[in-house]
Parts: C-alpha cells; sequence; structure tokens
C-alpha cells in the first residue's frame, strides 16, 4: 500500500499496444522470457516512476517484492492505457479490452510478456482471485468514460474497483485475508484515493476530471465553474472540510488494521496511514486552498512519519 494513490497507483510508462510486446521485452521476443526475466522486469517498471513511497518498499519482506512489481506493473501499464497520450477514448478502451484478454489467458496459463509471465506465477502462488485485477481494468475503464460523480457514493463505488483490490492483494500475498482484514483495507485505501484526490483537485481539473461529488458541490453552493475560475473561497474551505474530516473518518475506521494485520505489514501499514493523514493534515494547514498549492509531504514530513511509525509498531 502507498500513500499516493491515482486510480490505484500513480507514475506514467507511456507504453501502447503497438510496442508493448516487442520494444520493451528484456529478452528476444523469439520467446517467453525466463520467471526471473519476467520479475526483473517488472522491478525496473517499478523503479522508474516516482512515487511518495517507493512501490515494494524497503519495509516490505524482500521474498514479497518480486510479486508486489508483477502486480504493480500490470496496473501501472493499465493505468497508461487509460490516461497516456494522445489515444482517442475508443483507442484506450481497446487497449483495455486486449490487456484484460491477457489477463483471462494469465489465469489459463498462457502468458509470453513478461508481466504476464511474473503476474501468472504470483496468482498461482498466492492463490489471487481473478477478479481483483478485473476490478482494476474496470475503474480504468471508468477513467476513461467518466469525467465527474454526482454522489459520494458513486465516488465510493470507483474506489471499491480503484483503490480497494490494491489492499487486498497486499493482504493476499500476506495469507491474511479475513472478512474483518479486508473491511478495514477497504476503510483504509479508499481513505487514501480520496486523500489523493483532495490533494490534487486542481490538477484533475485540468486533466478534465472532478472527484469531488456534484451534490457536495451544490450542497455548500459551490458551481464546477468557481471550481474552473480556482475561486477558494469560504464556500470552498466548507466544501473541502467536508470531504477531509470523512476522509479522516475512513482512516480511523481502518486503523485497527495497522494492529491486526500480518506482523511483517505493521511497519509499512503505519507507514502508509499517518503518511495519508499527513497529507489531510496539510490540506487543512492551507486551509483547505488546493486550488493554488498542492500540498505534499516534505523531506521532514517523511522523517517524521518513519519515526512515529517505528515508535508505533506492536
Amino acid at each position: 500500500m502507498n500513500v499516493e494513490h491515482d486510480n490505484g497507483v500513480r507514475g506514467r510508462v507511456g507504453i501502447n499496444t503497438a510496442t508493448i510486446d516487442t520494444a520493451r521485452l528484456p529478452v528476444s521476443s523469439s520467446r517467453p522470457p525466463s520467471l526471473g526475466e519476467a520479475f526483473h522486469y517488472c522491478e525496473q517498471l517499478a523503479e522508474s516512476h516516482y512515487e511518495n513511497f517507493p512501490v515494494a518498499s524497503f519495509f516490505i519482506p524482500k521474498e514479497k517484492r518480486p510479486y508486489i512489481w508483477s502486480i504493480y506493473a500490470f496496473a501501472r501499464v493499465a493505468d497508461d492505457f487509460a490516461d497516456e497520450g494522445d489515444a482517442s477514448s475508443e483507442q484506450r478502451l481497446e487497449q483495455l479490452d486486449y490487456w484484460e484478454s491477457s489477463l483471462n489467458e494469465c489465469y489459463e496459463g498462457i502468458a509470453s510478456h513478461p508481466i504476464f509471465v511474473a503476474l501468472a506465477e504470483t496468482v498461482q502462488t498466492y492463490r489471487i482471485p481473478k477478479k481483483l485485477l478485473a476490478d482494476l481494468l474496470a475503474a480504468f475503464r471508468m477513467d476513461v468514460t467518466n469525467k465527474g460523480f454526482c454522489t459520494f457514493d458513486d465516488l465510493l463505488y470507483y474506489s471499491k474497483h480503484s483503490a480497494n483490490p490494491i489492499g487486498q492483494l497486499v493482504l493476499h500475498l500476506f495469507n491474511n485475508t479475513t472478512d474483518r482484514t479486508i473491511a478495514l483495507s477497504d476503510s483504509i485505501c479508499t481513505a487514501l484515493q480520496l486523500s489523493n484526490f483532495w490533494q490534487d483537485v486542481s490538477v484533475d481539473w485540468k486533466r478534465g476530471r472532478v472527484y469531488i461529488p456534484l451534490e457536495d458541490i451544490q450542497r455548500f453552493g459551490y458551481t464546477e465553474r468557481d471550481l474552473g475560475a480556482r475561486i477558494a473561497d469560504e464556500r470552498f474551505q466548507r466544501l473541502m472540510k467536508f470531504e477531509v474530516d470523512r476522509t479522516k473518518e475512513l482512516f480511523i475506521a481502518g486503523k485497527p488494521l495497522l494492529k491486526e494485520a500480518a506482523k511483517e505489514l505493521h511497519l509499512e501499514l503505519n507507514l502508509t496511514w499517518h503518511g495519508g493523514m499527513k497529507i489531510l493534515e496539510k490540506i487543512e494547514q492551507l486551509q483547505y486552498d488546493v486550488l493554488h498549492t498542492r500540498p505534499a509531504l516534505s523531506l521532514w514530513d517523511k522523517l517524521s512519519i518513519l519515526s512515529t511509525s517505528l515508535f508505533r509498531q506492536t
């Protein structure tokens, strides 16, 4: 789990279906890569993108990292299909269909691209349900076709597909899936997703997306036109306070997972939880004006989060 999610992951690789099976292969395209080559490919992909906290960080047991790389690589490329370049919506959906077809083949034991060679090993080793990965693709399709949300329930439905599967996938890798841990994880992952949305209101607007529910915008007498004009008045402050406060409630609801999850996950979960809460604190410090300043974690913030997390482990 990572502090900053955008549709589950953030960062760009710029791959399209015309080049994905040849130009970026780490081995000759005349044969499938070995398992070692496949995991190395996913590792390189993961390490080549910026993250507030690295994918499969130092605090995740070394033996688990390759499996996390494979999941990240799968999601990273799908996110690029949905977001990167100047492809039309129809082309983006075709690329995502291609990726889902490859996922289906992967579960049937057919894989030649390094990402799916690595992913096949991961899903077989940890008995990962295909639905979790398919849900991520469903969220990326929503990114292509949907530019806004009418209600908060609509936004939660999106997060159920975009963010929550990430946490559940991590739980599977640690053989830690129970009804309770999944529910707690979902609360934290949804909160992380929402925190990223509130952090990136102005960035997303420039990309033609509004993640603040329309019903909330109207509730506070604000408008999308005001948003486009970057009007950060009292209406906007009250609107963002409302969103930040209920995001905090989700973080608090999921907090027991920090102690109840597998011991190997405690530090990573603490880093994630405290990092997400720190972003909300940064928004509050800005008087909720995320239209003119994007709140971000400083090096000092990250060191403080690390210190806090180390001392609060059980």
